[in-house]
């Protein structure tokens, strides 16, 4: 389970390398807090820190639950793809929203899985206790 661990908290870490990277393009591109919106390319990381906040609430639980009890070297793995594909999201997003689509589906199929698999795992863990 610790690698697993390890795989949660790196996420971790990239999201908050995402915050500071939303923070030095707020000072960059000179958009005062609390302002969400005014320039373009600021946006486009506010966007891409925001959505994997939102991606972040499934990952985290569910890795967690399919490492318990389904497999815990797949969930690490899954969760690697994960974060890989949340970096590749991110700076598609900022460079070209467009070319975001890889980095999203890189990411939400191992989400996907994950969540999948926590849910029969979990029930089944519950129909035989």
């Amino acid at each position: 389970m610790a690698y697993v661990q390890v795989v949660m908290l790196l996420a971790l870490l990239e999201y908050l390398l995402f915050g500071h990277a939303v923070g030095r393009a707020r000072s960059r591109y000179n958009v005062p807090a609390p302002a969400t919106g005014g320039h373009e390319v600021f946006e486009r990381y506010f966007r891409a820190q925001m959505n994997t906040l939102e991606q972040l609430v499934v990952f985290l639980p569910s890795i967690w639950l399919f490492a318990q009890y389904v497999n815990a070297w797949i969930a690490a793995a899954l969760g690697v793809l994960f974060i890989v594909g949340r970096a590749l999201y991110f700076r598609g997003y900022v460079q070209a929203p467009a070319s975001r689509h890889a980095g999203f589906v890189i990411s939400a199929v191992p989400n996907v899985a994950l969540l999948i698999g926590a849910l029969i795992g979990t029930v089944r863990a519950a129909l035989l206790a």
